[in-house]
């Protein structure tokens, strides 16, 4: 009986090539087309099949094999992300997300206000898990407030992209925060305890930074008219209460128990709908909103009314609303576009963009592709500091080349993940060091999908804002030194469980592996 041929080995020269191909491919979705980069991900992973298996001699069976593993590894991130949905939906119903946005455009003042715009964004963005609707909402509210400060526009852009983002990375309701650790086989709550090591201090160098150059503007007038109108409409819609903030406090302190993700987010999501009953939403809207999001009510009914002027001013006297009409009619519209979203139908576009980027990456992987640019990359690393740095490294040259911070997650994720294994380290190290890169470093690329929006939102171009953005670039820069240092390092320990350790894998955990 013959024996089956040995698949052969891609080079380095193919490997590249293979990577460069698709990555064009998605450049001209992304900047030529303007579509998304689904069914371009599916092309790739046929591109790599077909070279794998008529080029290479793998079975096309090892192959889908291999598909469907790789997407069993994102599971876990899938469900969360069906929870999250949900959860998104019922907090902004019961007035969760509302009130943290609420309290958050209370601490304006012209002596800290960038001090205040980074709060204010990092509250919306960690509400939300969304650093695009902070941007495309708060963020233009609060532009439009710095202009009126004196304050310049790539300043004010560069520090609300800042709390954005450090909102959105440290989210369990954020699709990226559940994607990192969901690629790199850890749970969600050991990802945000892991990156509490680098973006806490990263965070408090961007404070001290917000707060002294506030100072140059403090003697500014604050145009308190659009915050005021936010605040009246949202508490208009809205139950405002301090009480709200007992489902996300619950939902922490389970964290801190280090309890799993998915049970801890129910819990949250049934708090949310206690609150919602009690404010006297039915039972069939809560399970409309759970199933397809918050469509809001009389922010809609404002927004819709357009330029009949007459219409507007009737809904604001019924509903005891005294402000200035074209000021609640442009609030109105901003609160809409932040407040329209969550439920479980919400996540598919993210859930497919997961389930194409998997495939992708595990029809690389079968292949050997991904192997053998890893074997390069790995080659000159000697130390956990070097691998940390590849990995960041790896993910800002996905975001430059394949023009999208999922990606620039789930690839290097995806190439990296047995590494960690081999050395010992925890992968919420590697989770960690995804979201340092990938998530933060997209938005300082033009021509990534998060660098070209929020230039169009907030009208900055993105090398104007970038020097501004420090949260984004400084916590790479932190994550690195502080591994060298030998700081915040987690070692997967017996029973899988980190262990806190330094530069070398801790002596009660086994021989040192060599890298």
């Amino acid at each position: 009986m013959e024996q089956a041929k040995e698949p052969k080995i891609p080079s380095l020269g193919l490997s590249v090539l293979v990577f460069l191909a698709v990555a064009a491919m998605i450049a001209a979705a992304v900047l030529i087309y303007e579509t998304d980069i689904h069914i371009i991900l599916i092309f790739g992973a046929l591109l790599a099949g077909i070279v794998g298996v008529f080029y290479l001699g793998n079975p096309y069976s090892k192959i889908e094999k291999g598909i469907i593993d790789g997407i069993m590894v994102g599971m876990q991130a899938c469900l969360i992300l069906y929870t999250v949905g949900p959860l998104v939906g019922t907090w902004i119903a019961s007035g969760v997300v509302p009130s943290m946005i609420y309290y958050g455009l209370s601490i304006l003042s012209p002596s800290i206000f960038l001090f205040a715009t980074l709060f204010i964004c990092s509250v919306v963005s960690l509400a939300t898990g969304s650093s695009w609707a902070t941007a495309g909402t708060v963020g233009i509210a609060l532009l439009g407030i710095a202009l009126g400060l004196g304050v310049p526009a790539p300043l004010t852009v560069g520090i609300i992209i800042s709390g954005g983002y450090f909102g959105d990375k440290m989210s369990p309701l954020s699709d990226t925060t559940n994607l990192a650790p969901g690629v790199a086989g850890t749970d969600l709550f050991q990802h945000i305890r892991a990156m509490c090591w680098t973006s806490g201090p990263t965070y408090i160098i961007v404070i001290c930074i917000t707060l002294f150059l506030g100072f140059r503007y403090s003697q500014g007038e604050l145009d308190y008219t659009k915050i005021e109108a936010l605040k009246t409409i949202l508490s208009h819609e809205f139950w405002i209460s301090p009480i709200s903030f007992v489902a996300p406090l619950v939902v922490i302190v389970l964290s801190a128990m280090r309890k799993p993700a998915l049970p801890a987010l129910w819990v949250g999501i049934f708090i949310s709908v206690i609150f919602a009953v009690v404010e006297g939403v039915g039972i069939g809207d809560l399970l409309n909103i759970m199933q397809n999001g918050y469509v809001p009510m009389l922010s809609a009914e404002i927004a819709g009314t357009g330029e009949d002027a007459a219409a507007l001013a009737k809904i604001l006297a019924d509903n005891s609303i005294t402000i200035d009409p074209q000021v609640a009619l442009e609030s109105a519209k901003d609160i809409v576009s932040l407040m329209e979203r969550g439920g479980l139908q919400s996540m598919n576009w993210t859930i497919s963009l997961i389930l194409c980027a998997f495939t992708f990456g595990s029809t690389m992987d079968v292949c050997g592709f991904l192997r053998v640019m890893l074997e390069a990359i790995m080659k000159p690393i000697k130390s956990v500091g070097g691998m940390i740095t590849a990995v960041i490294l790896s993910c800002f040259v996905c975001d430059i080349f394949l023009g999208d911070q999922y990606l620039s997650i789930a690839m290097p994720g995806t190439m990296f993940k047995s590494e960690f294994d081999r050395v010992g380290l925890h992968p919420r190290m590697l989770s960690r060091s995804l979201e340092d890169a990938g998530t933060l470093l997209s938005v300082l690329v033009p021509w990534n999908t998060c660098g070209a929006y929020h230039s169009s939102v907030l009208g900055v171009p993105t090398f104007h804002y970038l020097p501004f953005a420090f949260f984004n670039y400084l916590n790479p820069i932190v994550a690195i030194t502080m591994t060298y240092l030998g700081i915040g390092i987690f070692w997967r320990g017996k029973d899988g469980e980190p262990v806190k350790g330094g530069k070398t894998r801790p002596a009660e955990l086994g021989p040192k592996i060599d890298f």
